[in-house]
């Protein structure tokens, strides 16, 4: 099992120049809170923002939620600054914006263990036609990479395509990424929907990429969260089959039979796999949710 293994199913994004929203989201039931450094911020709030994130990070509340920063570019007047300021925070991990090589990789964590947090994990955007191109040398880099994250809003615009309820322009770029992250056993997040007013088209986008292989989804709003996680939520019925899967094969096995037919499926050795990775998942989720109650 990947040692970086836990629930993400919703990963929000929270504006570090905003003190009231990095306060607020120690009371949101998101698996993974991302306090952003990066574009969003205003460049006369950027310096204001770093205190104000490795302030809350340091002084912690949020709980059992998984708290990742993310940092500027490094080739930004603020990004080495940035790893400077939370290398020896108490995050959990550091998110680089803007990774389109292995090389790119290498340089984040050279500058990231100079600076003292060689014991943190770290966290790629995949966020350019070139960065899809080269998912698969990004997501082999490093075992330090915790999960990819796709942007899918710059992809987008880099792309020169259209937002569309189906999602065409970027289906195989989400395929790509979400081959190469599985090929090295990597963790990977869905990007963001901007119109988060739409909420009959974030819960299919969230539903479409849980069907294509995602772990979850990355937010820009607390009322997404809920259909996010949702979506990536294993049902009742999805559990119960899981069980029956490894017991049934199990028996199976035991008789001198390599298959077995569960709910009219062949089962095989690779449903087995799946579905104790499943159960983990289940596990997992009902522990985090128990500490949020």
């Amino acid at each position: 099992m990947d040692p970086h293994f836990r629930p993400r199913r919703s990963m929000l994004y929270v504006p570090g120049c905003n003190r009231h929203y990095l306060e607020r989201a120690k009371t949101l039931h998101a698996d993974s809170v991302i306090l952003d450094l990066g574009d969003p911020i205003l460049v006369e709030c950027k310096e204001e923002s770093r205190g104000n994130v490795v302030e809350f990070v340091n002084q912690g509340g949020y709980g059992s939620r998984e708290v990742v920063v993310r940092v500027n570019d490094l080739n930004s007047p603020w990004g080495s600054d940035d790893i400077k300021a939370v290398a020896n925070s108490k995050s959990d991990a550091i998110l680089f914006p803007n990774i389109e090589s292995k090389e790119h990789v290498d340089h984040a964590l050279q500058e990231l263990d100079q600076a003292g947090g060689s014991h943190l994990p770290i966290m790629v955007m995949i966020e350019s036609p070139i960065g899809v191109l080269n998912a698969k040398e990004i997501a082999s880099a490093s075992d330090r990479i915790a999960c990819i994250v796709m942007a899918t809003s710059d992809l987008i615009s880099q792309l020169h395509a259209r937002v569309t309820p189906e999602r065409s322009a970027v289906l195989t770029s989400l395929s790509l990424v979400i081959l190469a992250a599985r090929a090295y056993g990597k963790a990977v997040v869905d990007g963001i929907a901007s119109d988060f007013k739409n909420m009959h088209a974030f819960e299919y986008a969230c539903r479409l990429g849980r069907d294509m292989g995602f772990d979850g989804k990355s937010l820009v709003h607390p009322v997404q969260i809920a259909y996010c996680n949702d979506a990536y939520t294993p049902k009742v019925t999805e559990v119960e089959y899981a069980i029956e899967i490894i017991k049934s094969l199990k028996a199976a096995n035991k008789s001198g039979k390599g298959t077995v037919v569960v709910n009219d499926r062949l089962v095989e050795h690779h449903h087995v796999r799946a579905a104790e990775r499943l159960l983990k998942l289940h596990e997992m989720i009902l522990e985090l949710e128990a500490k949020h109650e």
